[in-house]
């Protein structure tokens, strides 16, 4: 499981059926999620995709885009 600290592993299920047998999003993966690009109905974070057998056959597509910030030209500053 990964650390929810930012929305650069944004995937979207491709197929509803598998979407719905995961685990409903927590509250913290929501938060990420709406900074994520593109979110669509079955948008996920892949740091919190638990590959399961259930699983087998999951097709996930990547965005178009990412608002990573470093990936956009953010320069942070020294602390």
């Amino acid at each position: 499981e990964g650390s929810l600290a930012c929305s650069t592993c944004h995937l979207i299920v491709e197929e509803e059926e598998f979407y719905d047998k995961m685990p409903e999003p927590t509250d913290d993966e929501n938060d990420m999620l709406d900074l994520a690009f593109g979110l669509t109905e079955t948008s996920r974070l892949g740091c919190q995709i638990i590959a399961k057998p259930e699983l087998d056959g999951l097709r996930v597509r990547i965005p178009a885009a990412t608002r990573n910030m470093a990936v956009d030209g953010y320069v942070p500053k020294p602390h």
